[in-house]
C-alpha cells in the first residue's frame, strides 16, 4: 500500500482496539442489566447493537466532515484513520446486526426483525447526517477546537495526530 507507514498501522490498531473494547463493554453492561431484570428488560436483548451502530454512525459522520489538513482544529489523515476506520469500524458491527436479524427471523419474530432493521438503518443514517451537520456547524463557527476533551487529550491528539508524519 503506497504511503502506508508503520505508524499508520499503530494508529489503526489503537483505534480498532479502543472501538472493540468499547463495544464489548457496552454489550457486557447491557447483558448484565438485562440479566438482573429480565422481565422488565428482556425485550431489549440484542438492541444494544442498534444503539452502538447509531452512536458510531454519528461519530463517523462527524469525522467525515472534519477539515483536513489539521489546521484550525482539523484532523490529520492519521487521526481520521485511527478514529474513522479503526475506532468506528470496530465499534459498530454489521455482522452482529445481521446475526440478530437472522435469529429473529428464524424464530418467526418477523415484526421484531423488521423493527430492528428499520431502527438500525434509519437511526444510523439519521445519526450520521446529524454528526455531519454538527461538525459542519462547528467548523463554520470556528468552534471545532472546543469539543469537550480535556486539555491533556487535546495535547495527546495534537502530538499524535498532527506532528507524527
Amino acid at each position: 500500500m503506497i504511503g502506508f507507514l508503520p505508524i499508520d498501522a499503530v494508529a489503526l490498531g489503537t483505534g480498532a482496539f479502543c472501538g472493540a473494547f468499547c463495544r464489548y463493554q457496552v454489550g457486557r453492561i447491557a447483558g448484565q442489566k438485562i440479566a438482573q431484570n429480565p422481565q422488565a428488560l428482556g425485550a431489549w436483548t440484542g438492541w444494544h447493537t442498534a444503539g452502538i451502530n447509531i452512536v458510531g454512525s454519528f461519530i463517523l459522520g462527524g469525522i467525515s466532515q472534519a477539515p483536513s489538513p489539521p489546521m484550525m482544529g482539523g484532523m490529520s489523515p492519521r487521526a481520521q484513520l485511527m478514529l474513522g476506520v479503526g475506532f468506528c469500524g470496530s465499534f459498530t458491527t454489521f455482522s452482529t446486526f445481521s446475526v440478530d436479524v437472522a435469529q429473529w427471523l428464524l424464530k418467526g419474530q418477523t415484526t421484531m426483525a423488521l423493527k430492528y432493521v428499520l431502527t438500525n438503518n434509519v437511526g444510523s443514517i439519521g445519526a450520521a447526517a446529524a454528526g455531519m451537520a454538527l461538525v459542519k456547524r462547528l467548523v463554520a463557527y470556528g468552534e471545532l477546537r472546543r469539543l469537550c476533551l480535556p486539555p491533556v487529550a487535546h495535547s495527546v491528539l495534537h502530538i499524535y495526530c498532527i506532528h507524527i508524519k
